[in-house]
Formats: C-alpha cells, sequence, structure tokens
C-alpha cells in the first residue's frame, strides 16, 4: 500500500483511524464505501496482527490445515462472512497454489474447476467475461423467480 507505505498489519492497525479514512479517500478512492472499508481493513489488520503473529499467510499454513479448517479460520476474520470465506478459499487453491486437502469441497461451487463464479477464477479477459456472464445470469434467474412468487 503505496499511500500508507507499509503492508505490516501493526502499522495499519495502529494508524489514526480518521487519517486511514483520509487514505481510502484519495483518488483514486480505494473503496467506494471508503469509511466503512477503512474500518474493516484495520479490523483484519489487528485481528491478523493479534492472532496471527503479524503473518497473514499462517491463517492458512500453520500446523498444515485442512480445507475445513482453513475456511473456519477464514470465517473468524472480520468482515469475512461465508461466502467471502469460500471465495477466498478458492482464490488460494485456485491461483495462489493452496494444497490443503479438501479445499475445493470446503470451497463448495466457488472451489469447482472451470465454474468461472468469482474473482477466483478470473486469470485473463476471457475468464473475466465469463464471470460476469454467470453473474448476470444469476441474477436473472433470481429476479424470474421472484417475479414468479405469489
Amino acid at each position: 500500500m503505496t499511500r500508507l507505505g507499509s503492508m505490516d498489519p501493526a502499522a495499519i492497525a495502529e494508524y489514526d483511524p480518521a487519517d486511514f479514512v483520509e487514505i481510502f479517500k484519495e483518488r483514486p478512492a480505494v473503496h467506494r464505501f471508503p469509511g466503512s472499508m477503512a474500518g474493516r481493513v484495520q479490523a483484519l489488520a489487528a485481528t491478523v496482527q493479534r492472532d496471527w503473529n503479524a503473518d497473514a499467510i499462517a491463517i492458512w499454513t500453520r500446523d498444515h490445515p485442512d480445507g475445513q479448517e482453513v475456511l473456519r479460520r477464514l470465517k473468524g476474520l472480520p468482515g469475512f462472512g461465508e461466502q467471502k470465506a469460500k471465495i477466498f478459499l478458492a482464490l488460494l487453491g485456485k491461483q495462489c497454489g493452496l494444497q490443503a486437502d479438501g479445499w475445493r469441497e470446503a470451497a463448495g461451487s466457488y472451489g469447482q474447476e472451470g465454474a468461472f463464479l468469482s474473482v477466483a477464477d478470473i486469470v485473463d479477459q476471457e475468464s473475466l467475461g465469463k464471470v460476469r456472464a454467470n453473474k448476470q445470469a444469476a441474477k436473472a434467474a433470481a429476479k424470474a423467480a421472484k417475479a414468479s412468487e405469489p
């Protein structure tokens, strides 16, 4: 993070919250909701600092966890619900070389090979197009299902 000058979890967690929000607001903004996202990032950094000795990689490597354990650990992080944890687990497995037994099963549909459901599947423009098309199809199906409800 060039704006802050460090990716160290302690530096992020200990940064003045108001000043951290201002960093997120600098153009181009880090997120469309810079205030809430800045708080989430600081909470995540504090958790990594406190619970993982400032080593984010330990979340998926310490004590050689299986896929279900990595998923459990990810869901324990601030801002990570079921879906985000599964997507992140799929990203680790598909693009970062995670070898944990059962990671595909733990990631659910996001872990399926050739699924094109999330950022875990995006490696180029073509795969980005496939993910976008799948998301649009899912939204259309949900809208149609809602319209057919009594």
